[in-house]
């Protein structure tokens, strides 16, 4: 009966700790058998080591034997190969892994261990994992990390990043255990569907997916769609509108909405434009291709801020990713805003590009049959990742207990009265030799404060999108004795921050002043970034501390809850707040964002399901066309007499290879053509609402036809196309018959948001058309 008890009691403690957890009960009981086979493995030589890992490829799924088993030899597989012996939390994360679950492990306690053991386990079972990782660097950093481990246990292991050749790609891919980026993975898919040859494919048949920080992937970046597109000429921006947009002021000729997310000409902005244009008028007839070009431009001027949304580099404007405050590399906003944003900047315009193709991070990773995940911070997200990914999350206890101090928010009246209180904070701090760690909100915030730091002789380091290539040197040494240390959002995530430096030297004298002190300049729109942050200080039981410091003023605030109660207080000299009012109401604030956030996730969801079915069923089609006959067969049955007359000419091989060619590519075509449909109806769908119609029913009513219509057009496109051949000493000329690829592609991110809730996107199209009218 005591025993009893004190189980029930562990289980409520977990309840009430841990909401949304599945209980770890089971595999806490397997790590004994796991410590009793320890003893046997160590006496193994590393042939043997290998060989009885090799056993486990015979035996199917993931038993308790065969856990205790991928268990106790990835432990000595680590032990041997790096000098590590895995924890039991580590040996937890490992279970919980390959019974498919989001594993929470605290900072520091190891995931990247626990997240390979689990990947070779996997590989063990004869399938293809991707370990999916928020960066390029993590990917190979990782992959070459636990490469030593992978080798022991009888797994090859590859890694992706930008710079690989399609050879090298390929071969990567090969790798039973492959490492890569979220969005390089995604990249490749895009660019395997555009393949017109079985070999140029790069890719197998997706199978398991570990996510690293998955709460980032899974749920902040789920709505971001990866974009392929190709090009169609040089971009020609509108200098002349660019021009007349960069002198208008906000609230005199135009508005934005409270999210940031539209801008619109006033009546006196309209009016302005129109004279400075040469007397046109915006809103009629001929006015139109000039307005779509204002539009453009406004958005460029007033709702993208250089120094936070992106960066002027080498005469080049380069994207910020926002989750993560680094440059986006390759990336591009969609036509016509990246021209415009060229123009704002006066920097050379670059090719303008049609979408080819597109897929969003939650789609990828759809794909694969299982998905697992591990990060530091996944209750918070529990829910969704039930509701989106059917995934339960496991919180793993850390190895040593977590004693970092976590002090109240100190709240202020305005941001200046904020500022000056984090430089004190930092200067009082930064004396006793105590190494700080500054979290800014974007690129602009940490180049301010490090400028204002350096006025008062005190020096930091700054880690921003500007040197994001050296980011992990840099993080790795946030915990350096005197240290002080600027980031932007959770740049350097992945990195550990040991105490005294990356080789931890001098540990002992910094622990013993308190280690690491974390500031955040602001709450973040999400409790887990919030989380994030802190984390990055007490890592494996070390000592530590946090602050964020808020205001009232602060973006968070004004976004989301700006009606602050009345009769709030504050400190007639210092600007603090001691009100636990504010408190609430910078809490209440950071609860609707996370509620904002949800639903635009829940939209996104709700729409492109449709899109991504009819994307399956298109991608079959084309797998068809690509691996077998049947687009000769198809221009055969329809064109037999000219069939064969090439088929003399040409042979048998080239003829239906210029059939799978021609047929590919009006495919291709037709769907980039249907995904520009699609964003037309979306634009539109939300007015639906003023004629009571459901949106989403309204959105798959338009879809759907038009959809059924393309493999139709496709055959009578293609037979078209081979009708029109020319043949050449040189052999088929495909370009004469309009089979013309783009002459380059490249891949970018989306940032925009077309699916704000129903609600909000009709009161900003009736507002517009409302504005217009009194224009």
């Amino acid at each position: 009966m005591p025993a009893l008890i004190s189980r029930m009691g562990k289980q409520l403690r977990r309840l009430i700790e841990r909401p949304a957890s599945i209980e770890l009960t089971h595999y806490e009981g397997l790590l004994p058998a796991i410590g009793e086979l320890e003893a046997e493995v160590e006496q193994l030589s590393d042939t043997e080591l290998t060989e009885r890992a090799a056993k486990l490829r015979l035996e199917a799924g993931f038993g308790d034997k065969q856990l205790i088993e991928v268990c106790a030899l990835g432990r000595e597989a680590a032990r041997r190969a790096l000098g590590e012996r895995a924890f039991d939390v580590q040996l937890l994360g490992t279970m919980g892994l390959l019974t498919g679950h989001v594993v929470q492990m605290e900072t520091g306690e190891g995931k990247t261990l626990a997240g390979a053991l689990a990947a070779a386990g996997f590989a063990l079972q004869g399938k293809r994992v991707h370990v999916v990782t928020v960066n390029d660097y993590l990917a190979r950093r990782d992959a070459e990390w636990m490469e030593p481990i992978y080798k022991l246990l009888g797994a090859t292991v590859g890694w992706v990043d930008p710079s690989l050749s399609r050879e090298e790609r390929r071969a990567a891919y090969e790798s039973e255990v492959t490492y890569g980026a979220v969005s390089e993975i995604g990249f490749d898919v895009l660019r395997d569907r555009l393949v017109t040859h079985v070999e140029d494919l790069t890719q197998p048949e997706p199978e398991v997916a570990i996510v690293d920080e998955a709460d980032s992937v899974l749920v902040d970046e789920a709505r971001v769609p990866l974009v392929m597109a190709g090009s169609v000429d040089h971009a020609v921006a509108d200098i002349e509108v660019a021009d007349v947009v960069r002198r208008l002021r906000l609230g005199l000729h135009y508005e934005t909405d409270s999210d940031g997310r539209n801008a619109w000409l006033t009546t006196a902005g309209a009016s302005v434009v129109e004279k400075a244009l040469g007397g046109i008028d915006l809103y009629g007839d001929s006015g139109s291709e000039r307005l779509a070009a204002v539009n453009v431009a406004l958005h460029a001027h007033a709702l993208l801020t250089r120094d936070v949304d992106y960066l002027v580099r080498d005469g080049k404007v380069q994207l910020i990713n926002t989750s993560r405050g680094r440059v986006a590399e390759l990336q591009r906003w969609p036509d016509g805003l990246q021209a415009a944003v060229e123009a704002k900047e006066q920097v050379a315009a670059t090719d303008r590009g049609e979408i080819l193709d597109s897929i969003t991070v939650q789609a990828l990773l759809a794909r694969y049959p299982q998905v697992a995940g591990m990060t530091g911070t996944a209750v918070a997200v529990a829910e969704q990742l039930r509701e989106f990914y059917r995934l339960e999350v496991a919180v793993i206890p850390p190895n040593t207990p977590n004693v970092r101090e976590d002090h109240p928010d100190r709240i202020f009246a305005s941001p200046s009265q904020k500022l000056r209180a984090i430089e004190s904070e930092i200067r009082e701090v930064h004396e006793t030799g105590r190494p700080i760690l500054v979290g800014t909100q974007d690129v602009a915030e940490s180049e301010e404060l490090a400028e204002k730091l350096a006025k008062v002789d005190l020096p930091c380091v700054v880690l921003n999108a500007r040197n994001d290539a050296e980011e992990a040197a840099i993080i790795a040494e946030a915990g350096t004795f005197g240290a002080v240390t600027v980031s932007t959002q959770m740049a350097g995530r992945g990195t550990d921050i040991r105490l005294g430096g990356g080789d931890g030297a001098d540990r002992e004298r910094v622990a013993d002043l308190g280690g690491l002190h974390v500031i955040g300049t602001a709450r973040y729109p999400s409790s887990r970034l919030d989380g994030q942050l802190r984390g990055r200080s007490g890592r494996q039981g070390d000592p530590g501390s946090a602050v964020f410091f808020a205001s009232l003023n602060d973006e968070l605030v004004l976004s989301n809850a700006p009606d602050v109660p009345d009769g709030i207080q504050a400190d007639e000299e210092t600007g603090e707040i001691t009100d636990p009012a504010a408190q609430r109401q910078i809490n209440h604030a950071q609860r609707v964002a996370e509620g904002v956030h949800l639903e635009i996730h829940r939209n996104t969801w709700r729409y492109t399901r449709l899109i991504e079915h009819q994307r399956h069923e298109l991608l079959k089609h084309r797998d068809k066309l690509l691996r077998t006959d049947l687009a000769a067969e198809t221009l055969k049955e329809a064109a037999k007499k000219q069939y064969e007359e090439l088929e003399e000419k040409l042979g048998e091989e080239q003829l239906e290879q210029v059939c799978r060619e021609i047929m590919l590519l009006h495919l291709d075509a037709l769907w980039s053509d249907h995904l520009a449909f699609l964003t037309d109806v979306r634009e539109s769908i939300h007015l639906r609402a003023l004629a009571r119609e459901t949106p989403l029913d309204e959105f798959h009513r338009l879809a759907i036809p038009e959809f059924r219509k393309i493999v139709p057009a496709i055959e009578e496109r293609s037979l078209k196309s081979f009708e029109d051949l020319e043949v050449t000493d040189d052999g088929v000329d495909l370009a004469a018959s309009g089979v013309r690829r783009p002459s380059s592609t490249w891949t970018y991110l989306v940032h925009d948001n077309p699916f704000d809730s129903d609600f909000e996107q009709t009161l900003k199209q009736v507002r517009s058309l409302l504005s217009r009218k009194k224009g």
